[in-house]
């Protein structure tokens, strides 16, 4: 089976955990703490704060960001559950905003509908999470412009997008946000085994971010009730988590981190030899906004239903059977069966249920042949009766 996404671990990568499981640090050593600096230096943010998964991050930057009961967090229906979950996770409601028919990423206009109705309404969002899909950026100084007149807070989901760009800058620079987050699970553009990372240019936020996922803890005297015990001396100002990245994770992010130029230009190429080969084919090969570069997390293509004999599902099996492990990023989070408890409907996001109901992600990541490339595109070909 070809899957539709895997890590590539080196010697390297194995020498650098192997060098820390021999050290006096597994958990909290130095390696933590450079491999933030690393990644915050890379994007272009001021801080960054490391925690053991991205739906750590979207928890604890929710958190960070004062959401709670009474509050509403929006964000894209075709995204992970995490990305809605985190609001649920603080006691807040959530919501859903339409996606772009183009760039399958939270729709500006959509967003902006929906902000006109909820303020006449008295029910605009504390927070709105635009989630960039497959790698490819949200039109964040669309959405950045909304949230100045509407005063809402801004949680950049880049689980897919580190080594992105858009206008210019790398995604993750919090230039059109208050905080992105950054996910390191295996199939990701690099990874830490598990893991994520929170940017921001705020240092309070990154301060509570860093203590939210450290049981709440602090020892700086300068946040403490009154002065130390001794030099043993801590205290829990927060109710916090156990959310922290321990430096085995840390030391393969490092060495991970070294090769992300290698890797986007791979996936790159891998993508733009998918767009010459699939040319031709009942299919929709994904569009490129202008503003961005994509990091290629993904590659989804939409069928063209009208023009073929074979059903969604039919396809998507077929495939399957023969080896390639296509897969489907995302069902719409509303029609989860915890989500329409909720009384979330059908209908509620067209487009995103169109997208649903025709995409399929074939197979991308940097150690995929072109050999195998072939194979993907002859059977997808023969699948289709071309």
């Amino acid at each position: 089976m070809i899957p539709y996404g895997r890590q590539h671990i080196t010697q390297a990568d194995i020498d650098a955990v192997v060098d820390v499981l021999q050290s006096d640090f597994l958990t909290q050593g130095p390696k933590v703490p450079a491999f933030e600096r690393a990644v915050a230096d890379r994007i272009g943010a001021k801080y960054a704060v490391a925690v053991n998964a991205g739906t750590s991050a979207l928890h604890v930057a929710c958190l960070a960001l004062g959401l709670g009961p009474g509050d509403i967090l929006w964000t894209s229906p075709i995204t992970f559950v995490a990305s809605a979950n985190c609001a649920l996770y603080c006691g807040a409601r959530v919501d859903f905003v339409d996606i772009d028919p183009h760039t399958y990423t939270m729709c500006p206009k959509a967003l902006e509908k929906k902000l006109e109705q909820a303020k006449k309404e008295n029910r605009l969002p504390k927070i709105v999470v635009p989630v960039h899909l497959c790698g490819q950026s949200c039109n964040m100084k669309a959405i950045f412009d909304l949230s100045q007149k509407y005063g809402f807070k801004i949680i950049e989901d880049a689980c897919h997008a580190l080594g992105a760009e858009y206008k210019g800058s790398p995604v993750g620079n919090c230039r059109y946000s208050d905080i992105t987050v950054f996910s390191f699970h295996p199939v990701k553009i690099i990874t830490t085994g598990e893991g994520g990372m929170n940017t921001t240019n705020d240092a309070d936020l990154a301060s509570h971010m860093s203590r939210l996922c450290s049981h709440g803890i602090t020892r700086d005297p300068d946040l403490m009730t009154h002065p130390p015990d001794g030099s043993w001396y801590y205290q829990q100002i927060d109710l916090g988590f156990n959310y922290r990245m321990t430096d085995i994770q840390a030391a393969l992010g490092l060495s991970q981190l070294e090769k992300l130029d290698k890797f986007i230009a791979r996936r790159r190429a891998i993508a733009k030899r998918y767009n010459q080969l699939l040319e031709k084919f009942p299919v929709i090969t994904p569009w490129q906004d202008p503003d961005g570069v994509s990091a290629w997390h993904l590659y989804v293509i939409r069928l063209q239903l009208d023009k073929i004999r074979q059903t969604h599902q039919q396809v998507f099996v077929a495939l399957r059977e023969k080896g390639i492990g296509v897969n489907l990023h995302y069902i719409p989070v509303y029609q989860q069966p915890y989500y329409k408890q909720m009384n979330f409907h059908s209908g509620l996001c067209p487009q995103a249920e169109q997208y649903y109901s025709e995409a399929i992600s074939i197979p991308i990541y940097p150690d995929l042949t072109e050999m195998q490339q072939n194979k993907i595109v002859t059977e997808l070909q023969q699948t289709l009766k071309l």
